[in-house]
C-alpha cells in the first residue's frame, strides 16, 4: 500500500532545499519551486496520440492513473499502458470488453483479466496480481454483496483494491430480505477498516449494516431490480438519505469508486500502523 506520505523526497525536492541551504535560492523562490514540483510539472505527463498520461499521480495521491476503457481503442489504451508500465507503474484498466482485453493480453505478458468486473491489470515484471487475502495482514477491506446479482459491482470493486495492494474479504448475498445472514455476518465485518456494500433493489442494506460497526461504510447503489429500481436511482437516492452517519455514498454501479475510497482507508490506517511501530523500535 503505497502514500505520498510514505515515500522518499524527490530529487527535485531535495536540489531546491539544497539550493536554499546553500544560499543558491531564497526562500520565496524556493516556496514557489516548492508548490510547483507538488502540483506536478511537464515531466510528470507523457503524451501519446489521443491521450495524455498523468505519471506523476502516483507521487502525488499515492497511487497511479486508471485507465477507463470503455470508449476508448485498443490501440490507445496499449500506448497508454506502455508508457505506464516504462516508468514502473502497474496498471488497472476499468470497463473493458471481452475483445479489446485479449487484444492488450497478448502484448503484454503479466495480466489479470476478471470479465465479471470487465478490468484489465496490467503487472510490471513478474508482480503477482493475485487478489490479497485476509490472512497475515492486519488491515483490510470487506466488499459486501446484498444479492448475488450484485457481485459484478463487488469484483470490480475487489480487484480495485487487489491493485491498490489491499487486503479484501467478499462477504456475499447477506440483504435484508434475510437479517439473520447480516448478524452472522457482523463479527467478520467489525474487523475491517473499511465496508464497501453493494446493493440493488431498494438499497436497505448500507444503512442496516452501519447501525452495527463503528466502520466507514461506502455505498455502491447497483441497477440490480425490478422496473421502480429506475436503474439504481432509487437506491441511490435512498442510500443518500440514510440515519446512518458512517455512510458514504458513490455512484451507480461505481464498483472502482467504492473500492478506491476503502482502499484509501485502509492504507492510511496501515501506514499509521508502520510508522507506530518504527517510532516505538526507534
Amino acid at each position: 500500500m503505497n502514500l505520498p506520505s510514505n515515500q522518499p523526497p524527490s530529487p527535485a525536492l531535495l536540489q531546491i532545499l539544497q539550493d536554499l541551504a546553500s544560499g543558491q535560492t531564497d526562500v520565496e523562490a524556493a516556496a514557489e519551486s516548492i508548490q510547483a514540483s507538488s502540483i506536478g510539472s511537464a515531466a510528470d505527463m507523457q503524451t501519446v496520440p489521443g491521450a495524455t498520461v498523468d505519471l506523476g499521480r502516483l507521487a502525488r495521491c499515492g497511487f497511479g492513473e486508471v485507465i477507463y476503457g470503455e470508449g476508448k481503442s485498443t490501440d490507445l489504451m496499449t500506448q497508454i499502458v506502455q508508457t505506464q508500465v516504462a516508468v514502473g507503474q502497474g496498471c488497472l484498466i476499468t470497463r473493458i470488453d471481452a475483445t479489446a482485453a485479449a487484444q492488450l493480453r497478448r502484448v503484454f505478458e503479466n495480466t489479470r483479466y476478471n470479465p465479471s468486473a470487465r478490468t484489465l491489470r496490467i503487472g510490471c515484471g513478474d508482480e503477482n496480481l493475485d487478489p490479497i487475502g485476509v490472512e497475515g495482514h492486519s488491515t483490510h477491506v470487506a466488499v459486501v454483496t446484498a444479492g448475488s446479482t450484485d457481485a459484478h459491482v463487488a469484483e470490480e470493486a475487489a480487484e480495485t483494491l487487489a491493485w491498490m495492494g489491499v487486503a479484501c474479504e467478499r462477504i456475499d448475498d447477506i440483504g435484508v430480505a434475510g437479517p439473520q445472514r447480516l448478524l452472522a455476518a457482523v463479527p467478520r465485518l467489525r474487523a475491517a477498516a473499511a465496508i464497501v456494500v453493494v446493493a440493488g433493489m431498494e438499497g436497505a442494506l448500507p444503512a442496516a449494516l452501519a447501525g452495527h460497526v463503528a466502520t466507514p461504510v461506502i455505498a455502491v447503489p447497483a441497477s440490480t431490480g425490478y422496473g421502480a429500481n429506475f436503474a439504481g436511482l432509487t437506491p441511490l437516492m435512498g442510500m443518500l438519505t440514510s440515519c446512518a452517519a458512517n455512510v458514504a455514498v458513490v455512484n451507480i454501479d461505481a464498483g472502482f469508486k467504492g473500492g478506491y475510497f476503502a482502499g484509501l482507508i485502509a492504507s492510511g490506517i496501515a501506514n499509521a500502523k508502520s510508522e507506530a511501530a518504527s517510532a516505538e523500535e526507534a
